[in-house]
């Protein structure tokens, strides 16, 4: 047996446990696992800089590291459906958002907070607000990323949140959802696969879930995070 305690970083605690479980190819029923300490004694816009969170794993009793075929750890996630208490997580979104728009002083910017099948989604509106988005969301992706450790904090599970800015996530969507038409018909026309540029598993689920449909083509993805793409080839 496998005595020895191995130690993965990851910007969040599932993203270093899937590292541990990834390069010691076992289930999580296989490990224990235990995060280490984390300084919570921090400003909210002390947020914005790096975080590394680290776990440390040990193999339960008369478990060896799998030396064979690496396990399969793409698969659906299991949907929370019990309500969830987000009172503390949303305090934790207005207070810092109360700071941030504060501190940004260039437009006059209002937000919305509301809960829908167990995800926080934020609607911040006003006028030119592409500084906010940035090229494809990049910045818009970031400040959802910030605002959802900010969530997160001093609770025990992840809080999902959604961040939307002038309306910007529903024209994304819809372009996708074209695009992956588009790529689609030149497959089809090509009979060669196409891999699409790296997107968030939020834009590369439109992609899948709009192929879903077409009984022609069938997507996969492909890369490490934050390089996934999605290839799209023929049945």
């Amino acid at each position: 047996m496998d005595n020895k305690v191995y130690v993965f970083e990851g910007k969040t605690s599932t993203e270093a446990i899937e590292k541990g479980l990834k390069e010691l190819k076992v289930s999580k029923n296989k490990v224990d696992i235990k995060i280490l300490e984390q300084e919570d004694k921090r400003s909210f816009f002390s947020i914005l800089t790096p975080r590394i969170v680290k776990i440390e794993m040990k193999l339960k009793e008369n478990v060896e590291v799998n030396e064979g075929k690496e396990e399969k750890t793409e698969h659906k996630k299991s949907v929370r459906t019990e309500p969830v208490d987000n009172t503390q997580a949303i305090e934790n979104i207005k207070k810092f958002l109360d700071e941030l728009l504060e501190k940004i002083t260039i437009e006059k910017l209002e937000y919305k907070i509301k809960e829908e099948d167990n995800i926080i989604k934020v609607d911040i509106k006003g006028e030119n607000t592409g500084f906010l988005i940035g090229y494809r969301g990049e910045v818009l992706n970031s400040i959802q990323t910030v605002v959802s450790n900010v969530a997160s904090k001093s609770n025990k599970e992840k809080v999902r949140v959604v961040v939307n800015i002038g309306g910007y996530r529903e024209k994304r969507e819809k372009d996708l959802q074209n695009l992956a038409t588009k790529i689609a018909g030149t497959v089809i026309k090509t009979r060669k696969p196409i891999t699409l540029e790296p997107m968030s598993a939020y834009e590369r689920k439109i992609i899948h879930t709009k192929l879903q449909e077409n009984n022609k083509v069938k997507t996969h993805s492909v890369g490490e995070e934050p390089y996934r793409k999605v290839v799209i080839s023929l049945k």
